[in-house]
């Protein structure tokens, strides 16, 4: 399922794994909100491989946050990924990490 295995590193917890390309597409949607000093819920669902459920974390300005990347290659950006996770916390509440395969459904419901 994952190819490149990168690393979500919030303040002094243990870092959360992610897929390269779903970290590099959390991080720009993550920081786009952070640069306007906003703070919010990420959260994602853990695959039933690691346990099942769901986890989410708050983000603010003054927590510390780090984007690890396995690959050196940042890859291409998939504008309409970035925008659907930032539209889940203006409907939910919390960023919700998507799958990429979910993005074209998620923006038809919610468009």
């Amino acid at each position: 399922m994952y190819s490149t295995m990168g690393q979500l590193v919030y303040a002094a917890s243990a870092p959360f794994d992610f897929d390269d390309r779903v970290l590099s597409h959390v991080k720009i949607a993550v920081g786009s909100k952070l640069r306007r000093k906003e703070s919010f819920y990420l959260g994602w669902t853990i695959p039933s491989e690691k346990g099942s459920g769901r986890m989410a974390i708050w983000l603010s300005p003054s927590i510390p946050l780090q984007f690890r990347f396995r690959s050196n290659a940042p890859g291409d950006i998939n504008r309409a990924w970035v925008h659907a996770m930032e539209q889940t916390a203006l409907s939910g509440g919390v960023m919700t990490v998507l799958d990429e395969s979910d993005v074209e459904e998620y923006l038809r419901r919610h468009s």
